[in-house]
């Protein structure tokens, strides 16, 4: 990788959450938490709700309490700087702690991306004990979690230039989710982060992390971005052999391929933007789809779980019917190697997660089909659905049977992540 595509990666890494949004402002959100946290509806009874798009904060010790001895010193640590804490690798500011706008007090902030100090945020964001007192409350049984900061992206990582340090902070970085996954009953699961710059390390990394029960892995969209090569290319072929052969999923968290900053328009204040900029990402979770349909890859692989995770669900019916239209305008030479229709193919790999809406789950289930979606919170960021996690899940899944909720907020996600229960 050249010099300046490295520079690149550490400034996209310290970009990860925008300083804009841990600027003084916002708006505070009243929270009556009594109301809002009542454990599971009585029509949910009997349902472990399993929430599929959370959010780990990355402990302020996570690296520098397990670095091997050749590492102390070297691993990424916690730093305050005028008021807010980032994560710096040596003299390399990687980015802020994520997005925490749940409050200690159980408020939440508007308007911006996260309380800038750690201790001001939910210590459920990175606590175990907390985390869970808050899902019960929430009427959740178990979260699917992703990573809060940049620190273990690959792009930050390769930018280092030393592999075996950044190999060593995505083992600790997944030995801890494994830690967690077990201190907690088997209610947090992390999926895990891979050494993607490396075949030979990515392949024996993933094995570790299935034979330590890891429920899945997370993966760029388009690794091209990084100087790698694209997902047709045979370097991922043993990664998607394995993934198939143990039912081990692949996930997108959002679409990270495209800036939707270039799509707004200039003069907006921080709060304008931002409103468009996270829808854009969730429905970028298109161009993921078609692109593994077109590809090819699910013929070869036709046992592929993929999840597209902070999608949204209301766009699925106009992409794959766009998607269906193509197929006979546009791929008559793929005709042999694409052997089903994008609406086959959604059916046999995608899942889907929905939160905020109501007209995808309340009109659309059954179009998308009610074995492909999930729930999930987003909870500590932005735009989690908090509070009121509960009212919400009555009014949208209420008109439909017993099994068909219970599909929606449990079943599909304990076939789709081989959850234990």
């Amino acid at each position: 990788m050249a010099d300046g595509d490295t520079a690149e990666l550490a400034t996209a890494a310290k970009r990860y959450w925008s300083a804009d949004g841990y600027l003084p402002g916002g708006v505070i959100r009243e929270v009556d938490y009594a109301k809002a946290s009542r454990g599971l509806d009585a029509s949910l009874a009997g349902i472990k709700i399993v929430d599929c798009d959370t959010h780990t904060t990355e402990a302020p010790d996570l690296f520098t309490s397990r670095a091997p001895a050749k590492y102390k010193g070297r691993v990424p640590e916690v730093r305050r700087v005028n008021g807010t804490d980032f994560w710096f690798c040596g003299d390399r500011n990687f980015g802020s702690l994520g997005g925490n706008v749940i409050g200690a007090d159980n408020n939440k902030l508007l308007g911006r991306l996260a309380f800038p100090k750690l201790e001001e945020a939910h210590p459920g964001g990175h606590l175990t004990k907390e985390r869970l007192q808050a899902m019960d409350d929430m009427g959740i049984w178990a979260q699917i979690c992703y990573q809060n900061s940049g620190v273990t992206q690959a792009g930050s990582l390769m930018s280092l230039g030393d592999p075996e340090l950044a190999l060593t902070i995505i083992k600790i970085y997944n030995d801890a989710g494994i830690e967690r996954q077990i201190a907690s009953g088997q209610r947090l699961f992390t999926l895990a982060h891979l050494p993607l710059w490396d075949k030979a390390e990515l392949i024996a990394e993933a094995r570790r992390c299935i034979d330590l029960d890891v429920k899945g892995f997370v993966l760029p969209d388009t690794p091209e971005r990084l100087g790698l090569p694209s997902f047709l290319n045979d370097y991922w072929t043993p990664l998607l052999e394995m993934c198939a052969a143990t039912g081990t999923p692949i996930n997108f968290h959002l679409n990270a391929a495209i800036d939707p900053n270039t799509l707004t328009w200039q003069g907006f204040q921080f709060e304008q933007t931002l409103s468009v900029v996270a829808t854009m990402f969730s429905i970028g979770n298109a161009a993921t789809m078609g692109n593994w349909m077109v590809s090819g890859r699910l013929d070869q692989f036709p046992k592929l779980k993929i999840g597209l995770i902070e999608s949204g669900m209301g766009w699925v019916p106009f992409a794959v019917e766009a998607l269906e239209h193509q197929f006979d305008e546009m791929l008559p030479k793929m005709s042999k190697v694409l052997t089903r229709r994008p609406w086959q193919y959604f059916r046999d790999h995608f899942f889907v997660t929905y939160w905020f809406e109501k007209v995808g789950p309340k009109l659309l289930l059954e179009t998308i089909g009610v074995d492909n979606v999930l729930f999930e919170t987003d909870f500590p960021h932005p735009t989690s659905l908090y509070p009121g996690v509960q009212e919400h899940l009555v009014e949208t899944l209420g008109g439909y049977d017993y099994e068909i909720r219970k599909k929606v907020l449990q079943t599909n996600a304990t076939r789709l992540y081989n959850l234990p229960f």
